[in-house]
């Protein structure tokens, strides 16, 4: 599917959009974020790709039709930290882009949050895709559990798709084969998962819960990751400014309760952890980068962009590792021929 055309709101640093790239593929047609830091970042990585800036003041019937609507709307208003104000919090913006979803009429929907949502507004984003004739899956799953992230970073992911095949959105780039029944379109709801409730219902869509769910409510994180200023005010063996790496260093930090879980990603990740405070004894946004799975220098090397800017888009991303595994999981609960044999290979 790699002719698919994504629009991504709330973009950040584009953690979301290389999972989805990651296991359907597809370009950017357009992003939609106006954080300054975040403007910053998305220009220097996809500098002919427009900016179409405030979500809450685009035209939607003016922008590009796309195949797929990507989003990680903000968290505060389901978060811990944010408070819970849920839909009465002025950064409560999912109206905006239900609204979107509505004009552009896309072929899948991707959205991320943090497991908060699932106790917190969630039944409203799911009702209101449900009146805008979607389907959808979802699970909430950690970074540690899912990939081996050095922290645990648990997070509500949701695919959404059009329930009737009559309408399979303004970007449709190719005719679908038939259904495997033979009927020419999707089973609506092939494993009775997800699917819509009665409106009568205490919950108007009642979804499956992956088993490592959690059963309900949780907290969200702060923006800076808590697991990365924890780390910063351990102990450590050196106090000499910050360097690309501890191996390029020649010495190694004393990572405490952390050890295991710094080794693990570092494992995985094929590159050691970054020094974690810099040379003022500060939390160390390349150790934040790192943790969250991202190529080095992605945040920390955009020119011009402030350690402050860093650390606020680096604590409110996505680990595309993490993004890519629970997608691979909602995308394996649908038929194979709605995304394409190899998407989730």
């Amino acid at each position: 599917m790699s002719g698919l055309r994504l629009g991504s709101v709330c973009t950040g640093y584009g953690g979301l959009d290389m999972a989805v790239q990651e296991v359907f593929g597809g370009s950017l047609a357009w992003v939609a974020d106006n954080d300054p830091g975040a403007a910053r970042i998305l220009a220097h990585h996809h500098p002919q790709v427009p900016n179409l800036g405030d979500i809450t003041a685009v035209g939607w019937t003016s922008a590009e039709p796309v195949d797929v609507v990507i989003g990680g709307y903000p968290c505060q208003p389901f978060s811990t930290a944010g408070h819970r104000k849920g839909t009465k919090d002025a950064r409560h913006i999912w109206p905006h882009i239900a609204t979107a979803l509505g004009v552009l009429r896309p072929r899948y929907a991707v959205f991320e949050n943090v497991a908060g949502h699932l106790s917190l507004g969630f039944d409203t984003v799911l009702a209101d895709l449900a009146r805008l004739g979607f389907d959808a899956e979802w699970l909430c799953v950690s970074a540690s559990e899912a990939v081996g992230a050095a922290h645990q970073r648990r997070r509500l992911f949701l695919l959404a798709w059009p329930a009737d095949p009559s309408r399979p959105g303004l970007a449709r780039r190719r005719a679908e084969g038939p259904a495997p029944d033979g009927s020419g379109g999707p089973v609506a709801h092939p494993e009775g998962v997800g699917k819509r409730e009665p409106a009568d219902q205490a919950h108007p869509l009642a979804g499956s819960r992956d088993p490592r769910q959690m059963p309900g409510g949780g907290s969200g994180q702060p923006a800076a990751d808590t697991v990365g200023r924890d780390l910063a005010q351990q102990p450590v063996t050196d106090s000499r400014s910050s360097g690309p790496s501890v191996a390029a260093r020649g010495d190694r930090p004393d990572w405490g309760r952390y050890e295991a879980a710094i080794a693990r990603w570092e494992h995985a990740l094929g590159r050691p952890a970054p020094w974690p405070t810099d040379a003022l004894g500060r939390l160390n946004p390349p150790l934040v980068e790192w943790l969250m799975g991202l190529p080095a220098g992605h945040v920390t090397a955009v020119p011009g962009l402030s350690r402050t800017a860093q650390l606020k888009a680096l604590g409110n991303g996505v680990v595309p590792q993490q993004a890519t595994a629970a997608l691979r999981l909602l995308a394996d609960r649908l038929q194979p021929w709605r995304y394409g044999t190899g998407a989730a290979a």
